[in-house]
């Protein structure tokens, strides 16, 4: 039930007919008996940048979730960002601050790690591989940095793209070992495909299966299907791995921290979660 002391939690996008969110959280909310609820709000995006501000001007506004195509052009309207968000160049949540501050962070790197890690899979200081150098593959790079990784190699088939993110790396992570340019799997601990291949019925594979180790840990983004090509060979070399889905699901309760809210874990979601 939505009353006059309900915190409003805007989901920003454009469009908005496959929003998920509010699948997830309200549930979660009402089952929990928290006063919060997400409301879908498409914006274009020539009106984002004015409707962003005044969004924030409503006395019962708490947050904002961000989704595409406003992750990038809302880094520039805020008054704080977290270092996941600048290595990332995009922000996904924005919350008001005791002062009236705006401040954004990125969760998709996040949610990716968080799930590696309850799998049981060791982050710090191994070896990792991203294909795909755009803003999901940016964003655990930036949250695979976090988590103390001592190799990340980049590859996207758009040179200038993987170079960009390999500078910000550098400049937020100094210590961090870098390289850019080839996406040979072999010898690498954790393997993830952060680019869009797997979304249509004949994709190549992202990465060169045959070169990756059974003893590798296999990430995907794609979340059209669960079991993707790319996973469906990995799982068949006896690659430990993690479907797009997991990303999401594993993002939230780091959500529900940024917005002060009680957290939960991605199992409990996943199982009150009302997405048919």
């Amino acid at each position: 039930m939505i009353t006059g002391t309900t915190k409003l939690i805007a989901h920003l996008g454009y469009p908005t007919e496959s929003f998920k969110a509010p699948l997830i959280y309200n549930p979660y909310f009402e089952k929990n008996g928290i006063d919060a609820v997400v409301v879908p709000m498409g914006c274009r995006p020539e009106d984002y940048p004015v409707f962003l501000k005044l969004l924030f001007r409503l006395s019962n506004i708490h947050g904002a979730l961000i989704t595409m195509p406003h992750k990038i052009s809302t880094m520039a309207l805020l008054d704080e960002t977290s270092t996941s968000a600048k290595v990332a160049g995009s922000c996904n949540a924005v919350r008001l601050g005791s002062d009236g501050r705006l401040i954004g962070d990125m969760f998709d790197g996040e949610g990716f790690v968080r799930g590696v890690l309850r799998k049981g899979k060791k982050v710090e200081g191994a070896r990792a591989l991203i294909a795909g150098a755009g803003g999901v593959g940016s964003a655990i790079a930036a949250s695979l940095a976090q988590a103390g990784v001592e190799h990340l190699a980049i590859f996207d088939a758009n040179e200038a793209t993987a170079t960009a993110l390999l500078d910000r790396l550098r400049k937020y992570y100094p210590q961090l070992d870098v390289t850019v340019g080839s996406a040979d799997p072999e010898g690498f601990d954790i393997v993830v495909n952060a680019t869009p291949l797997g979304m249509r019925r004949g994709d190549p594979l992202p990465i060169d299966i045959d070169r990756i180790s059974p003893s590798t840990f296999v990430g995907e983004v794609v979340m059209t299907k669960e079991i993707t090509p790319f996973l469906e060979a990995a799982r068949a070399r006896g690659c430990a791995f993690q479907v797009g889905t997991d990303m999401l699901f594993e993002q939230i309760p780091a959500y529900l921290e940024f917005f002060e809210f009680p957290t939960t874990t991605a199992d409990n979601l996943r199982a009150i979660a009302k997405l048919g």
